[in-house]
């Protein structure tokens, strides 16, 4: 039996989980077998799926991003308000918050700082700039981020082709391009890079400003979705997101990560939700529950993968 590529496996039990749920959800709910049932299902997705992609590229480069919930919500602030209001002051603030990234990615290389303790400082930045832009929810989506988070295209929902945009994009520019080769060689042999000729440190603000650039779309889309914002109104997004990532087969190894995977684990989690609250589980238990959901989808991805190793080498033996 041929073994199974490395990142066919990635995409397996993803996949698996995220079929089995949409089954639960139809058998518990058989009016969501229908255009309107599946938007509502996944229509939260998509910021989700934008915020796990920008997590992904951090975990790429063997970092892990602690501020990704609190930064969402900060942009859906300058969003909800200057991006509102006075546009090109607000497209002025989120490309001074993506330069911000790039300068943590450069301040973490330089000064070889833990970027866990970097972005968990930072998440109390992001956090009382919130605040100070929106003390209270309220503001309002632009009307362009409205019209295309509420579009509604013949066949398939918005949320499933916006999902599938978003895959396609990540998995051309990381898995594709020569950018996306020297995002995950600097997560798994930096050294490799710098033989190459390569500066890591430009590699490394590179991928910090491309995460945050996507993170900037996930706040934009989340307020197309909700119409206002509020500075907490993306706090989860920094374990969902990365939940999102090792669902979908990425490890906690730099170079190790599956773009499309990413996407599937996002679309898991929230249709995890959804399918929670139709068992009529308390939002108390929730989180608890999706936490067994991944724990249980682990677990069979290690299995699944002791299964692969041991075939190969028995075929080598």
């Amino acid at each position: 039996m041929s073994r199974i590529p490395a990142e066919a496996l990635r995409l397996l039990i993803p996949a698996l989980s995220l079929v089995t749920l949409l089954a639960a959800v139809f058998w518990l709910q058989p009016r969501a077998m229908s255009y309107t049932g599946l938007n509502l299902l996944f229509n939260l997705a998509v910021p989700i799926a934008l915020a796990t992609v920008a997590q992904m590229l951090i975990m790429a480069v063997n970092d892990l991003d602690l501020s990704m919930g609190t930064f969402v919500s900060f942009v859906a602030c300058v969003t909800a308000t200057f991006l509102h209001d006075t546009p090109l002051i607000g497209v002025l603030i989120l490309l001074a918050a993506i330069g911000v990234y790039a300068a943590l990615g450069v301040i973490i290389h330089l000064r070889n700082l833990p970027a866990i303790v970097v972005t968990l400082g930072m998440s109390f930045v992001w956090g009382g700039l919130a605040v100070l832009i929106l003390p209270a929810p309220g503001g309002a989506a632009p009307g362009w981020a409205l019209a295309v988070m509420k579009s509604k295209p013949p066949l398939v929902p918005m949320a499933i082709i916006a999902a599938l945009v978003i895959a396609l994009v990540a998995h051309l520019i990381v898995m594709r391009s020569s950018f996306g080769v020297l995002i995950r060689g600097l997560g798994g042999n930096p050294r490799s890079v710098a033989r190459a000729g390569w500066s890591v440190l430009m590699v490394r603000a590179g991928a910090y400003a491309l995460a945050a650039a996507f993170a900037v779309a996930a706040g934009i889309a989340l307020v197309g979705l909700t119409t206002a914002a509020d500075a907490n109104i993306a706090l989860r997004y920094t374990l969902l997101s990365i939940a999102g990532v090792i669902l979908g087969g990425g490890e906690f190894t730099g170079g190790r990560v599956s773009p499309a995977g990413a996407v599937i684990g996002a679309l898991t989690l929230t249709l995890a939700g959804s399918f929670l609250s139709f068992l009529r589980l308390s939002p108390d238990w929730q989180i608890g529950a999706q936490g067994a959901i991944l724990i249980i989808v682990l677990a069979l991805r290690l299995v699944l993968r002791r299964i692969e190793q041991g075939s190969g080498g028995g075929r080598r033996a």
